[in-house]
C-alpha cells in the first residue's frame, strides 16, 4: 500500500447522490480534492418527502456524472486512485444498491481494492477530515434517519451509550414541516419560521427526561405539534403565520432541550472531554448553540464540522474507506447493499428499530 492515499468516495444512501476525492499523506491533514452533490430535493418536493423509488432511479442515472466531476475539480484520472469506498448501508436499498454496484464496476475494471464503508461511520469519523481528532471521542449523530450517542474508539470501533427508540430528530422535522405545509426538506424550513416565533407559547413534552440514559424519542413531540395545530384549526378555523411560527419555535426548542440534556449525560456518562457533532441537524443553529454551552458547562471541547459536510457527502465516505483501507479493511465483490447497519453490533437493537432488526 503507498504512503499517499487517494480514494474516490460514493454516497447514495437517501436522497443525494455524491462522489468526492480525498487524499491523505500520512503525518500530514487530509485534503478533499473534490466534492460534487446531486441533491434530489425538487424530485420529492411534489410528495411531501423523500420517495424511495424515485431516489434509486435517480441515483443510477447520476452517478457516473457525478463520479466525473469529481475527478475533474480534483484534477486526477481514474488511473491515479488508491482505491473506490462506497456507502454500503444503512439506508435506502435501492439507492445504497446504485452506489455499491457502481463502485464495484469501477475495482473490477481497475484492478482497484473496494471499500465498503458504514453511512453512520462516515459521520462519525468527520471530525478526523475536518479537525483532525484523535481517538476515542464521544460523537452525537443527529441527521435526519439516525440519532446515536457513540464513543468513536476507532475508525472500527464504536460503543453505542443511546439513540432514538423511534423517531430521528431530522424525520420529525421533516414531518413536522409537512403538517404545518412548509416545503421539505423540513429542517431548514422549521427553523427558518422558529426564527421569528414564540418558544414558550405551547406547553410541548420533552420526551424521555423523565427517564434516566441516553435514549431518546421524538414521535411524541411530533403528534403534540400535530395536535396543537389540529386544536388551533378547530377553534379559529385555520393557522395565522404567528401561530406557525409559535409552533415551529417550540418544537425547535423541545429538541434542543432534548438533545442538551441527554449530551450533558452522555458527557457524564462517557468521561469523554470532547464531543463531536455530526449529521443534518447538526446544522441547526440554535441545537449547535445548545450543544456548545452544554459542552463549556462541563468543561468540554465542542466539535462540529462545516456545514455542507455535516449533511450527506461523498468526502466522508473517502475519508473513512481511508481510515479502514489503512487497517487493512477492504471488501470483495461480494460485498452486499444493507438497508440496516449497526455501528456498535454489540449493543442491543433499539426498541423501535422494528422486527427486521436494527436500524442502526
Amino acid at each position: 500500500m503507498p504512503d499517499t492515499l487517494t480514494l474516490l468516495g460514493l454516497e447514495s444512501s437517501c436522497d443525494d447522490t455524491a462522489a468526492a476525492v480525498v487524499r491523505h499523506v500520512p503525518g500530514q491533514a487530509p485534503v478533499i480534492l473534490s466534492s460534487v452533490v446531486a441533491g434530489q430535493a425538487d424530485l420529492h418536493a411534489p410528495f411531501g418527502g423523500v420517495v424511495p423509488e424515485i431516489a434509486a432511479r435517480a441515483h443510477a442515472e447520476r452517478l457516473d456524472h457525478c463520479v466525473e466531476q469529481a475527478l475533474d475539480q480534483a484534477g486526477v484520472v481514474l488511473a491515479d486512485l488508491d482505491a473506490v469506498a462506497v456507502t454500503a448501508g444503512p439506508g435506502l436499498i435501492g439507492g445504497v444498491l446504485s452506489g455499491v454496484m457502481t463502485a464495484k464496476a469501477l475495482a473490477a475494471a481497475l484492478g482497484l481494492p473496494l471499500v465498503g464503508v458504514n453511512h453512520l461511520a462516515g459521520h462519525a469519523l468527520t471530525p478526523r477530515l475536518t479537525d483532525g481528532l484523535a481517538f476515542p471521542y464521544l460523537m452525537l449523530l443527529v441527521s435526519g434517519g439516525h440519532c446515536q450517542f457513540l464513543v468513536v474508539q476507532a475508525a472500527d470501533r464504536f460503543t453505542r451509550l443511546g439513540g432514538t427508540i423511534d423517531d430521528a430528530p431530522g424525520e420529525a422535522f421533516d414531518k413536522v414541516a409537512k403538517v404545518l405545509g412548509l416545503p421539505q426538506p423540513g429542517g431548514p424550513a422549521v427553523e427558518a419560521e422558529a426564527a421569528a416565533g414564540d418558544p414558550l407559547r405551547f406547553a410541548l413534552p420533552r420526551p424521555l427526561l423523565d427517564r434516566p440514559g441516553c435514549d431518546l424519542s421524538f414521535s411524541g413531540l411530533k403528534t403534540a405539534v400535530l395536535r396543537a395545530r389540529d386544536g388551533l384549526v378547530a377553534a379559529q378555523g385555520g393557522l395565522t403565520v404567528q401561530d406557525r411560527r409559535d409552533l415551529c419555535a417550540g418544537f425547535q426548542a423541545a429538541v434542543a432541550d432534548v438533545l442538551a440534556e441527554k449530551t450533558r449525560r452522555a458527557l457524564a456518562a462517557s468521561g469523554m472531554a470532547v464531543l463531536a457533532v455530526a449529521g443534518g441537524v447538526a446544522a441547526n443553529a440554535t441545537i449547535r448553540a445548545r450543544l456548545t454551552a452544554v459542552c463549556a458547562a462541563a468543561g468540554a471541547r465542542c466539535v462540529a464540522p462545516p456545514l455542507r459536510l455535516c449533511t450527506d457527502n461523498a468526502a466522508m465516505i473517502a475519508w473513512a474507506g481511508i481510515e479502514r483501507l489503512r487497517l487493512g479493511l477492504t471488501d470483495g465483490m461480494d460485498l452486499p447493499a444493507r438497508p440496516r447497519w449497526p455501528l456498535d453490533d454489540r449493543a442491543a437493537p433499539m426498541i423501535g428499530a422494528g422486527r427486521k432488526g436494527a436500524k442502526a
